[in-house]
């Protein structure tokens, strides 16, 4: 029975993820730069530590949410990383969306030292974080796997092993390149049904009972006041950031090439994201592209 979880990175994912950790009779000991993340989740019942090393001293498992490969890779390699703090019996569980040959680089390291380690990035967004029923998606070794079970179950519904070790970021890249393809393309579908003077809601049922159904329709519709609690209408604030899109579509279009895998509109997804961003959408949610398409 994992009975010590150390938690690390506690963002818009990281901190509802460790909280329905806390729900589920976890010890959580938890860290981040970001002070008022952390008094949250220590109002919340977690443990504090001053630092990541301090914060894995004595943990079963390890999961880390952060930014992107540089950052995992910082916190997990060299002689003031986590792999060299934990004890051999520790389980690392990577929940961060990184390229696979990073993944792949911090798992050696881990493997190297007699330490189980799996890349499990999420699906789901933020909604599925606060209510426990995110999609994690492994890679790694079978029987860390079968280890990381327990753990991934008190905060997702669906947990998925891709194969070894890169595998979960490769599965999460192609998925989140369809979401940008599905997400655009659903904008495009409800604004031009507007503009012609259809209601966006009834449009949104339309298709959703139509060969158009996806899951930005059903449960992340883009257009303002259609679908309550979910950033579009609330100005497009919180969920997932376009610059974390960006982040990941540059992914896909750096596995596409490494892959010789032609991605046609994964790449004018990349493009269209990267106009909306340098246009001042950074902070919004993905689903603002409909702005974008909107031209406002």
């Amino acid at each position: 029975m994992t009975s010590h979880i150390a938690f690390i990175g506690l963002g818009n994912m990281g901190g509802p993820m460790a909280h329905n950790l806390l729900d589920n009779d976890f010890k959580v000991t938890v860290f981040d730069l970001n002070t008022a993340a952390v008094k949250q989740l220590t109002e919340q019942g977690a443990q504090t530590a001053d630092s990541a090393v301090n914060a894995v001293q004595d943990a079963d498992v390890v999961v880390t949410m952060l930014p992107n490969g540089d950052i995992v890779k910082s916190v997990y390699g060299g002689n003031k990383g986590l792999i060299k703090a934990v004890n051999k019996n520790t389980l690392l569980i990577d929940c961060s969306t990184i390229a696979a040959e990073d993944a792949r680089e911090v798992n050696a390291l881990a493997k190297a030292a007699g330490i189980g380690m799996l890349d499990a990035p999420v699906s789901g967004g933020t909604a599925a974080a606060e209510a426990g029923t995110l999609t994690f998606i492994c890679g790694g070794e079978a029987a860390d796997f079968e280890a990381a079970k327990q753990v991934l179950s008190a905060m997702g519904r669906h947990i998925f092993h891709a194969g070894e070790a890169g595998a979960g970021q490769v599965a999460k890249i192609c998925n989140n390149m369809l979401l940008a393809i599905h997400m655009i393309g659903t904008s495009e579908a409800l604004n031009m049904g507007v503009a012609q003077g259809l209601d966006p809601e009834v449009l949104s049922e339309i298709m959703k009972a139509s060969s158009g159904n996806n899951w930005s329709l059903q449960v992340y519709n883009p257009y303002p006041g259609v679908m309550p609690n979910v950033p579009a209408s609330r100005d497009y604030q919180g969920g997932f950031m376009v610059e974390l899109m960006n982040k990941d579509l540059g992914l896909a279009q750096k596995l596409a090439a490494q892959s010789k895998a032609a991605t046609p509109l994964g790449a004018i997804s990349a493009q269209l994201y990267q106009i909306h961003q340098n246009q001042g959408g950074s902070g919004l949610d993905f689903s603002s592209i409909l702005r974008f398409i909107q031209n406002k």
